[in-house]
């Protein structure tokens, strides 16, 4: 429930969070060409289940989430170069499992959530890096917490699962447009999930990995043609796993690592293997 940002020179940044007694503040640096940690300072505000996004400036964007009760929906940047953190304009709405995605543009599109008095949200921010503005983006068709954001490479996002009312694990995706500002239903995926990991292909694909439905972790994979619009079943993963990391490596390759699940947290890794021939 903490951030992890890969910042511009190599390194990963690491906020906030739970640890079962304190919400944190703190941050660490982890180097891995050194494999070795160091403290960074201290965000001005602790806080869990928020997002942590590398800007094109370099700066990492850290909104919403929660301290104890509190939802917020302060926002602060931090600065590798000089190692500081600075409040910024807050967002409209105070959200917690919310999703982000850096658009073409340079804006951070962040969509959904949850808020202690509405609910789930269906609503989205704008935040401006140049303004240092937060501004609306309308409203996605479902509202949805613990879903996934991807930015695609014809510039628009595909928002994917996600939790809702009424216990519901969600299998529908949608496509935000920066050019209009509008969002448009895409094919469901074939099963629904949260908690599930995404990674855009060399092909521009999808790659959509694990998560869990109700009380059952998944091992599935699924793949999204933006082209069509349409998924298509993909190879299953070793081992079910929620709440884990997908990463895209340089080869096109998928590294999935961590996780969680019925039993407990998991360290095992597997890698998804990109061909492109068949892929």
């Amino acid at each position: 429930e903490h951030g992890s940002s890969l910042l511009q020179n190599g390194k990963v940044l690491v906020n906030g969070g739970w640890n079962g007694n304190n919400y944190l503040n703190s941050a660490e640096l982890y180097d891995p060409a050194t494999g070795t940690w160091t403290t960074a300072p201290s965000m001005n505000i602790a806080r869990s289940q928020h997002t942590s996004t590398v800007l094109s400036t370099g700066n990492v964007l850290v909104s919403g989430g929660r301290n104890s009760n509190i939802y917020l929906n302060s926002a602060e940047l931090y600065d590798p170069a000089t190692g500081t953190w600075t409040t910024i304009e807050t967002m409209h709405i105070a959200r917690i499992k919310h999703a982000a995605s850096v658009l073409s543009n340079g804006k951070v599109l962040v969509s959904g959530g949850h808020h202690k008095n509405i609910g789930y949200l269906n609503g989205a921010e704008l935040y401006d890096p140049k303004t240092q503005k937060w501004t609306n983006a309308g409203n996605m068709m479902t509202a949805r917490e613990d879903h996934t954001s991807s930015l695609l490479s014809d510039g628009k996002v595909l928002i994917t699962g996600g939790y809702t009312n009424g216990d519901t694990y969600l299998n529908s995706a949608e496509l935000y447009d920066p050019a209009t500002g509008t969002w448009t239903v895409t094919g469901n995926m074939n099963t629904g999930r949260w908690g599930h990991g995404t990674s855009v292909l060399l092909n521009g694909k999808v790659l959509v990995n694990g998560g869990r439905t109700g009380n059952i972790y998944l091992n599935s994979a699924e793949l999204y043609d933006p082209a069509t619009g349409t998924w298509a079943t993909g190879p299953s993963m070793n081992i079910a796993r929620s709440e884990h990391i997908s990463t895209i490596l340089s080869t096109g390759n998928v590294l999935v690592s961590g996780g969680y699940v019925g039993t407990g947290y998991i360290n095992s890794a597997e890698l998804y293997v990109y061909e492109i021939e068949t892929s």
